[in-house]
């Protein structure tokens, strides 16, 4: 075989594979499209309720008390990963 010969088989080789590899995926989003929409159309969820998923129009702000307590659940957290940090240094 002579190099023009490997480079033509190979070149068709190449566009054969790109080619099926198109088709493919391109088949794969088609039936994906499709199931989606079946999917849709025949397993349909319950229509929420329209009470139940309102967002409140007046939402008080959060009071001081639950900031408080926000904060003083972030100090435990540092605190006890610094402590658990130190014991592992003293361990190496």
């Amino acid at each position: 075989m002579n190099p023009s010969d490997l480079i033509s088989e190979g070149s068709s080789l190449m566009l054969f594979g790109m080619g099926f590899v198109f088709l493919f995926l391109t088949l794969l989003v088609l039936v994906t499209s499709l199931m989606s929409k079946i999917i849709d159309r025949y397993f349909q969820e319950p229509a929420p309720s329209g009470a139940s998923n309102r967002i409140p129009v007046n939402r008080q702000p959060s009071s001081s008390n639950d900031q408080g307590e926000l904060v003083a659940a972030i100090s435990a957290a540092i605190k006890m990963h610094r402590t658990k940090k130190a014991q592992a240094e003293k361990r190496q």
